[in-house]
């Protein structure tokens, strides 16, 4: 026996999991499920918090507390850096998260930052984060709630209904009349906006008292929905004129007129790729979409959209509202709130699987060798989307999966204690592999399980990716000492990218690895980034 363990590198050690690292204690937090991780730090916690939001939870943490966490750490990041602050709501608002709820709530907070640099920033991302007259009730909501309407408040309140087209505004305040607990009408009220235009009189005095007697025809170009919308009232049965001639959405029409398959064919025709993504089913249900020689033309129209990537991004569709989409569509009904059902017609899946594709943003292939490491464990099983049961898994495996259709050299497997075939390949539908992971969602989590299996069976790779909840517990040995080993026996350049899933403030990447990075999963632009990093760009 000699001591020659004592004089080596206790960082390359096995360290349980339930432990901290020798000599790195002060890096490393204890996480919710009892295993150690290093910090994420504020700035990459925050960027998760906005970009996947805390409103649904965790498995292993409560949608209080991952909020009440998102708020410490946005208070702390505005005192430090409002401008940094800003630019990461804008960041996330555009298009890359979930959904713009979490950016609009960090707005709040930004105006409630002490500095001046605070309130300036808030004022300047302000249009670019509420964009919708939904956003702007939302945003009232939230300010109503936590520190009522200041003068900062009140001047972006105003300054939003003053600035821009009024033909645009008006569509908003028709289209969203209110959402939230507050109307428009509670809004011009509130903010005491004075119109300097004729047309935006107009429309604030429509807002305000609507129309006894309808006009004989639109009194400006800028109120012409408005028009057609108070006619449709008192002309219900003529919901097809209405819609057709003032080009009134679903939003608009459904509430005062009747919606016979006429009008559904109309208002399909003119269906912005947000509402044609959410009423896929209802649009199958009542014939709109079925395999027939009159919507076979509609079909066609389903897929020009929806597989279009300019179509995608303009309408800032995030990978996750497809693959919701996707989901609910395919249960023909089962899922989600509504009481409709359908039969799904197979080339809308089809037109749906390709869109999720497209949703992402566009990657090329590196020739690097790829490790697809998808967390199964049951933590992983939590519902994201609890509306759908769409779990944090799905979304890993849907998202490894936009990676590796990239590449000609890749493995997919799955980590819970052991590490597992998957069985899925880029020949796999989003939908065939998202079961497949689905199936085998149970037991603890081991991240390092990975990288032991890699150097058992001298898996050469050249880029490992996790796609997890980074609440790793479960070893006899951190993940960090694991892929030390690996780059000692295997492969010495081997590069690490743990894709975290949930918001919180840990991470599993050793702060003081180069080749290691930690990124928020939701981000449409994820997967590229991925590319990125294996090309050496970044």
């Amino acid at each position: 026996m000699t001591y020659q363990f004592f004089f080596g590198n206790k960082q390359t050690q096995n360290t349980p999991q339930t432990q901290p690292i020798p000599g790195r204690e002060s890096e490393m937090i204890q996480g919710k499920s009892g295993g150690y991780m290093f910090r994420a730090g504020m700035w990459r916690t925050l960027r998760r918090c906005l970009l996947i939001g805390t409103g649904n939870g965790s498995y292993y943490a409560t949608k209080w507390e991952l909020t009440n966490d998102f708020v410490d750490v946005l208070e702390k990041a505005i005192a430090e850096d409002p401008d940094r602050v800003a630019q990461e709501i804008a960041y996330a608002s555009d298009g890359r998260s979930i959904n713009n709820s979490a950016p609009i709530w960090a707005l709040v907070l930004l105006s409630m930052g002490e500095s001046p640099a605070a309130k300036k920033a808030f004022q300047a991302i302000f249009p670019q984060v509420v964009r919708t007259a939904s956003h702007f009730y939302e945003w009232m909501s939230y300010t109503k709630s936590v520190r009522g309407f200041g003068k900062i408040v009140r001047e972006a309140g105003k300054n939003w209904l003053l600035q821009g087209d009024t033909k645009a505004l008006a569509y908003q305040l028709l289209k969203y009349q209110q959402r939230h607990g507050f109307s428009n009408r509670d809004a011009l009220r509130l903010f005491h906006a004075k119109p300097q235009t004729e047309d935006r009189d107009l429309l604030f005095k429509w807002v305000t008292n609507g129309w006894e007697e309808l006009p004989p025809k639109s009194p400006t170009d800028a109120l012409n929905q408005i028009w057609w919308y108070e006619w449709l009232k008192r002309n219900p049965e003529h919901t097809q004129t209405a819609i057709s001639q003032g080009r009134l959405t679903h939003e608009m029409a459904a509430p005062v007129g009747k919606m016979d398959l006429g009008a559904w064919q109309l208002l399909f025709e003119d269906m912005p790729i947000g509402a044609l993504l959410r009423n896929l089913g209802s649009l199958t249900e009542i014939g709109i979409l079925a395999y027939s020689k009159k919507s076979n033309k509609n079909l066609n129209r389903v897929a020009a959209i929806l597989n279009s990537k300019e179509h995608l991004c303009k309408g800032r569709i995030h990978p996750i509202d497809v693959l919701k989409a996707l989901k609910t569509y395919r249960s023909g009904g089962s899922l989600g709130k509504s009481s409709k059902t359908w039969t799904p017609v197979p080339r809308i899946v089809d037109i749906l699987e390709t869109a999720l594709e497209m949703s992402f943003d566009a990657i090329e292939p590196t020739g690097k060798v790829f490790m697809h490491a998808v967390d199964i464990s049951g933590s992983m099983s939590y519902y994201s989307v609890s509306s759908i049961n769409l779990t944090c898994c799905e979304i890993a495996t849907t998202m490894s999966l936009t990676s590796a259709k990239a590449e000609k050299n890749y493995a997919i497997r799955g980590f819970s204690t052991n590490f597992i075939d998957l069985k899925i390949n880029r020949s796999d539908s989003f939908s065939s592999a998202m079961q497949k992971a689905s199936d085998l969602n149970f037991g603890g989590t081991d991240a390092s399980s990975a990288y032991k299996w890699m150097i058992k069976n001298n898996f050469y790779a050249d880029v490992i990716c996790f796609w997890t909840d980074c609440e790793s517990w479960a070893g006899n040995q951190h993940p960090s000492q694991a892929l030390a080993e690996y780059r000692q026996q295997v492969n010495p350049e081997a590069k690490a990218i743990y894709i975290s899933l949930v918001p919180n403030n840990i991470s599993l990447v050793d702060p003081k690895d180069p080749n290691s990075w930690d990124i928020a999963g939701f981000d449409p632009s994820t997967p590229r980034l991925i590319q990125s990093i294996a090309s050496g760009e970044l």
